[in-house]
């Protein structure tokens, strides 16, 4: 111990003995040190493990290999003499989110639907499939993101009855046990491979239906195992197993690309099947990061593979990578009992405008119903071959419980998940154009999906749609009259100060609100700004001025934005009024088009979510307004009092663009703190830059954050982030 070091210190008065609490804390350069020792191992949970001092969560911690013990470096004061010390996960302890009893649930909100889609994603296709494999050890692969450890080679394959090279979609799982017990019925996590006795859980075979349906559309798809990173990942990587899961990702599709050329150990599977400019990743979990890795990772080579379009489900998103220029779909399960804070939805709000001109439509949708683990059938009691059990604990929730009337059965989970993942590869690698009401926001629904109800928000390529407003700055366009008032505000819990604007979200838990929950690896970069527009009678509005130059919206389909009530809010309600340069206007009522503003159901944390939905209102609608010369968009007050925020406002034609990788390094490419000539994804640097600026037990990340932020982010708003400087609060005369 060194001189800036103390002796343990005593933390209760029940330290006297004969039964100290099961924590310790160490005075420390930088502040304390906590370690809490547990009875038993930790669960094995996609979600980071925090630790919580008198019931508030002081951040992630670090996991030791045997996962008995965490540890965590921090500043909070109250870290110095806790009275109890308890872990957390996604901000909250789990004993303190329960509820005592369980109230009514609220009734379901009500979706604005557009409809059955004639043909279904999740009908056969013309091909007969041979399902198949192939397994070249447990220790095949040295992994640089787990400091040089060893995984697995193994992987599932279905293959269309066709002859030719066609598309292909790859699979990753997520974290889960890697091996179990057949007599004890147990599992474990701590050592790959297996320990003796115990074999490996399959997890990468659980989402056969999915895959059956893409091949016998043409595609064959790959579903890799992940088990050797799984079981190393906590305590042996800087980022929670990101880089090694991309680098899996990566080896596979190497030894794919020598397969379909004949070579290799896969060339008699593969031999002429594979178009690789022609590649769709979907990940589970961590394995949603894990393909954003991937696709960073492979933007990085010289010879890069194409990487068509990338569906994260469920997933986590510890750092607030973005990936500008790749189609993209988040799938985020309203009941999630373990990524309970729907972080991935940063996938979504991070990537918007961090390209100017990107070429790519990207979708998140909200499944109501849905829990983690049901969209694997291996991790779903009464159809996986091991232990598995129902990540949302709570059964007397009355929303997500496995008796309310709202939740999904494991079966039509199931089908949602088949539906979704089989519609958006189909649309994007299949241009299938049939499928995009599914993901453009309009409403479109799968007979397959069943009673499901699920909310999409989208935003169009670049050069399908035109900008009204994006509010996330306030800029002179931008007006705000009558008794309102508007502020930009980002993140929660004060976070982000340095950023200058107020917090959004100010009565929510971190678990609430999936656009502003802290990332663990960046818990103080500025997260999705919006505007908080309040008003206090039916005078208010805020009016976005239409430049000269884009006047003409003849081309677009319909107006969007996204819009939610505010914590404050129980029901409000908006009226969208467009108008030319000749005096001519058009309004509707958004809860006539929207479901937007209609509260999600919930009774407490983690429910319910606010969330931002799509308001489309087709131009169509928009009768005796002159469409050639749009002179400005009003959102006005339809209710007496209220709060909402909104983002996003642009008029837009549906359509899924292309990716494009030459322009995913114009967009993220050389930054502040990224040398100029290294691309987005480079092992070297990308390792570098995580190990760098996160060391196990160091607690909070440093300053670092803001540069990297800025770069990941690359604004929101015409390419720059929002600066105090033209942030601002407007407010309307009856307000001032």
């Amino acid at each position: 111990m060194t001189a800036l070091a103390a002796a343990v210190l005593s933390v209760s008065p029940a330290n006297a003995a004969p039964n100290p609490p099961p924590w310790t804390v160490e005075s420390v350069q930088g502040g304390h040190r906590l370690t809490l020792r547990l009875d038993a191992p930790l669960p094995v949970r996609d979600a980071v493990p925090e630790l919580a001092v008198d019931g508030k969560s002081l951040g992630p911690a670090q996991e030791s290999p045997d996962g008995r013990t965490l540890t965590l470096v921090t500043a909070a004061p109250e870290a110095a003499d806790p009275s109890s010390v308890e872990v957390a996960w996604n901000g909250e302890v789990p004993s303190a989110a329960a509820p005592k009893s369980a109230k009514a649930a609220p009734a379901p909100a009500p979706s604005v639907k557009g409809g059955k889609l004639p043909v279904d994603p999740a009908d056969p296709g013309p091909y007969s499939v041979k399902v198949t494999g192939y397994d070249l050890g447990d220790t095949a692969m040295e992994l640089s993101g787990l400091g040089g450890r060893k995984a697995e080679i193994r992987a599932e394959a279905y293959l269309p009855d066709k002859r030719g090279k066609g598309p292909l979609v790859l699979f990753l799982h997520g974290r889960h046990s890697a091996c179990y017990d057949p007599v004890a019925w147990t599992t474990s996590n701590s050592q790959w491979p297996c320990p003796a006795g115990q074999k490996p859980i399959d997890s990468y075979k659980g989402y056969q239906e999915p895959a059956k349906v893409l091949a016998s559309h043409g595609y064959t798809v790959v579903s890799i195992s992940a088990n050797g990173v799984n079981a190393a990942d906590n305590p042996y990587s800087d980022d929670r197993g990101a880089l090694a899961r991309g680098e899996l990702v990566m080896r596979h599709l190497d030894l794919l690309a020598q397969g379909t050329k004949g070579k290799g150990p896969l060339g008699a599977i593969f031999d002429d099947r594979l178009d690789m400019n022609d590649i769709g990743l979907m990940g589970h979990s961590r394995g949603g990061e894990g393909v954003v890795k991937a696709a960073l990772l492979n933007d990085g080579r010289d010879h890069p593979y194409g990487i068509k379009a990338v569906l994260p489900l469920a997933p986590t998103d510890f750092a607030r990578a973005t990936l500008p220029n790749v189609p993209m779909a988040v799938l985020l399960p309203y009941c999630d009992g373990d990524v309970s804070n729907q972080q991935g939805q940063h996938f979504y709000d991070d990537t918007l405008y961090a390209d100017a001109g990107d070429r790519s439509f990207r979708a998140a949708q909200l499944v109501m119903g849905a829990d983690h683990n049901f969209f694997n059938t291996e991790w779903t009691p009464g159809t996986a071959h091991f232990p598995a059990g129902d990540d949302w604990s709570n059964n007397a929730d009355p929303v997500c419980g496995n008796t309310a009337p709202t939740r999904l059965s494991a079966a039509e989970q199931y089908k949602v998940g088949t539906a979704y993942i089989a519609g958006f590869f189909r649309l994007v690698q299949g241009g299938e154009d049939a499928f995009l009401p599914l993901f453009d926001g309009s409403g479109g629904t799968a007979a397959s999906a069943g009673r499901a109800v699920v909310h999409t928000v989208a935003q169009a390529p670049a050069k399908e749609r035109s900008d009204v407003a994006a509010f996330t700055t306030l800029p002179g366009s931008v007006t705000v009259g009558g008794a309102a008032a508007g502020a930009i505000c980002a993140s929660m819990l004060d976070r982000s100060i340095q950023s200058g604007l107020p917090s959004c979200a100010t009565r929510l838990t971190t678990s609430q609100a999936p656009s502003w929950t802290p990332a663990t690896y960046a818990p103080n970069v500025p997260a999705t700004p919006v505007l908080h527009f309040t008003w206090t009678d039916p005078t208010g509005n805020v009016t976005a001025a239409v430049p000269a130059k884009s006047a003409n919206v003849k081309r677009y389909d319909a107006l969007t934005f996204r819009a939610a009530l505010d914590e404050s809010t129980t029901a409000a309600d908006l009226t969208v009024t467009v108008a030319d340069d000749k005096g001519g206007s058009a309004s509707v009522r958004l809860s006539d088009v929207s479901d937007a503003l209609t509260p999600f159901p919930g009774t407490v944390s983690p429910l319910p979510k606010t969330w931002l939905r799509t308001v489309r209102i087709p131009l169509s609608a928009l009768k005796g307004v002159k469409l050639s010369s749009v002179a400005s968009v009003r959102l006005s007050a339809a209710s007496g009092t209220g709060g909402v925020y909104l983002a996003d406002l642009a008029f837009t034609s549906a359509g899924t663009g292309k990716a494009d990788a030459s322009a995913l390094r114009a967009g993220v490419g050389a930054g502040p703190d990224r040398p100029r000539g290294r691309r987005p994804g480079h092992r070297d640097d990308d390792a570098r830059t995580v190990a760098e600026e996160h060391r196990a037990g160091d607690g909070e990340r440093p300053v670092d954050h803001q540069r990297r932020g800025a770069r990941h982010r690359a604004g929101r708003a015409a390419g720059r982030r929002p600066r105090g400087g033209d942030v601002g609060v407007l407010r309307g005369a009856a307000g001032r």
